[in-house]
This record gives C-alpha cells, sequence and structure tokens, in this order.
C-alpha cells in the first residue's frame, strides 16, 4: 500500500508513471492497524491524542488519497490534462500523509515492548559517528523538529551516497524522498495538541521514552 502511494507522489515532473499505473487493477490504500493499543503509550502520549490521530486524521489522508486517485483515474481516461495537473497537490498531500503515519506508529513501541529502549549495535555506532553521542543526537534532532515553522516533519535519514546518518525536516505531509526515512516524528499540532498544548518541545521530549529503536535499527540495517 506505501508503494502505490509512493508511485503517485514521484510524478511531479512527469505522469507516465502514474498513466501506466492506472492501466493495472487498482487497489485502494487503507488505514493501517496499530501494532499496539490507543492506551500503550500513555503517560507520553495520551490515550484521545492517539485515537484521534490515528482513527480521524490518518483515516482522512487515506480518503483523500483514494478519492484523488480515482478523480485522477477518470481525468486520464478522459485525457483532461487540466485535470490531472490540479489532482498533484492533492496526491501528494494525502499520500504523503499516508506514508508518514504509517511509519510513525511503527516508529513507536509501550514501555513494555521496548519503546525507550537505547538503540544498540550497528545503529548506535553510526549514531555516535555522525553525531559524537546518543544525547547530542538527541538535542539536534529536538532542534530541527522544534525549528520547522507550522506543521510537518522530522526524520532521521540514511543517506545512502554518503552512507551516513542525515536530520531532515519536510513540511506539510511531505514525504522524505532524499533520504531512507530511518525514524520520522509528526509535529502538526494534532500530534501533541491535546496534551502539550503548544508547548511542542515537550512533546518532543517526551516522545523519546516510547520510541521503537528496534524497528529504526531494522531500517537502517536494510538501507545499508
Amino acid at each position: 500500500m506505501i508503494s502505490l502511494a509512493t508511485r503517485s507522489l514521484r510524478t511531479t515532473s512527469t505522469f507516465k508513471p502514474v498513466f501506466r499505473s492506472l492501466t493495472a487493477v487498482r487497489t485502494k490504500v487503507t488505514l493501517p492497524d496499530l501494532p499496539y493499543s490507543y492506551d500503550a503509550l500513555e503517560p507520553h502520549i495520551n490515550t484521545e491524542i492517539m485515537k484521534l490521530h490515528h482513527s480521524k486524521h490518518h483515516q482522512a489522508y487515506v480518503n483523500g488519497f483514494n478519492a484523488a486517485e480515482e478523480k485522477l483515474k477518470n481525468a486520464f481516461q478522459s485525457n483532461d490534462l487540466t485535470q490531472q495537473l490540479a489532482l498533484q497537490q492533492a496526491l501528494k498531500f494525502n499520500g504523503g500523509g499516508h506514508i508518514n503515519h504509517t511509519l510513525f506508529w511503527q516508529n513507536m513501541a509501550p514501555k513494555s515492548e521496548g519503546g525507550g529502549e537505547l538503540p544498540k549495535g550497528a545503529l548506535l555506532t553510526a549514531i555516535q559517528k555522525e553525531f559524537n553521542s546518543f544525547d547530542n543526537f538527541v538535542s539536534q534532532f529536538n532542534a530541527a523538529a522544534a525549528g520547522v515553522q507550522g506543521s510537518g516533519w522530522a526524520w532521521l535519514g540514511y543517506n545512502k551516497a554518503a552512507k551516513r546518518l542525515e536530520i531532515a525536516t519536510t513540511p506539510n505531509q511531505d514525504p522524505l524522498l532524499s533520504l531512507t526515512p530511518l525514524l520520522g516524528v509528526d509535529v502538526w499540532e494534532h500530534a501533541y495538541y491535546l496534551q502539550y498544548k503548544n508547548v511542542r518541545p515537550d512533546y518532543l521530549n517526551a516522545i523519546w521514552e516510547v520510541i521503537n529503536w528496534k524497528t529504526v535499527a531494522e531500517r537502517f540495517a536494510k538501507a545499508q
């Protein structure tokens, strides 16, 4: 499902990939189940936030992406280039929202399942090499995330060409395309406002208590 969204997102410069994909049988994206219950990340991320974030916000991106793809299919069949162009932003926004949130849920885990445990092995070595220490990494990541103006995401990604870890940010629901995403943190207000109000740094400090470094390490191993 993520790859389906990604195909449509990579069409800002050419529509050929989308046109080819529209000739195949389409499978609508669906809301993924959380790998834990809505209350599992308490007290760091409360139940109300998790329920609204997953069942309402993420569901809205799924619905929006499916609707935009259906309209794009019809626009392609009718050779309506104007409509094809007009739909690109909806595909990017909703498809990115679906991809980003799917990664985000997997980036977290309850304390009982390893959430908040420090990274180990090759991943920790790479973090220490690039940022001198894990604490320095967290400080730099939080600074980047806090500095996102308005809404967006903060990322730890892997640069395959340079063979190094990098911190990056993306605006709105733009997915991370320049690096392989390993860890993503949602800094839209809907991710924290009900609990942390407008104090984003408090949310950023708290989320490390539920980060699932096992998942990050698995992505890192596959990215190399």
